[in-house]
C-alpha cells in the first residue's frame, strides 16, 4: 500500500488503485463519464491544484527563480486549513491502501505534481 504521482492520462500501473486528479480543471473534450476508462482520474481534488494565477505563473517560469516562487507561494496555498486537511486525509489512506494522485503535464520536475510529492512526503505520506 502506497501512494503514487502519475501523469493523468498515462496507462495505469498495476495495483495503481484509485487514481486521484489535483488538476483546476477536468480534461477537455472527454466526456465525464470516461474520464477513469481513459485513464485520467476516478476522484477529483481540484482543491490541491494551484490556484489559476499561480497555473499562470508555473507556465511561464522561464528561469530557475521564477520556478522557485511559484514552489513558495504552492507551498502558502497547500498549508491553508482546507488543503492541509485533505493532505493529511491522503497520508492516512496512503499508509492503507494504494492510490495515486497526478497532473496533466509531461515534465513532472516542472509540475506543481513534484511539489505536491514532496508536501506529501513531509506530512509523511507512504509513497513508492
Amino acid at each position: 500500500m502506497a501512494l503514487r504521482v502519475v501523469r493523468l492520462g498515462s496507462p495505469r500501473a498495476p495495483g495503481e488503485g484509485i487514481r486521484v486528479g489535483t488538476v483546476r480543471r477536468p480534461p477537455r473534450g472527454v466526456p465525464k463519464s470516461e474520464f477513469a476508462s481513459r485513464d485520467f482520474y476516478d476522484a477529483w481534488l481540484p482543491e490541491l491544484a494551484p490556484s489559476d494565477a499561480l497555473v499562470k505563473l508555473a507556465q511561464g517560469a522561464a528561469s530557475e527563480r521564477e520556478w522557485r516562487t511559484f514552489v513558495k507561494r504552492y507551498r502558502a496555498e497547500m498549508a491553508k486549513p482546507a488543503a492541509a486537511r485533505l493532505l493529511d486525509l491522503l497520508v492516512a489512506f496512503s499508509k492503507t491502501t494504494s492510490l495515486s494522485v497526478g497532473c496533466y503535464c509531461a515534465d513532472e520536475s516542472r509540475c506543481h505534481r513534484s511539489v505536491l510529492k514532496d508536501l506529501l512526503r513531509e506530512h509523511g505520506a507512504r509513497l513508492e
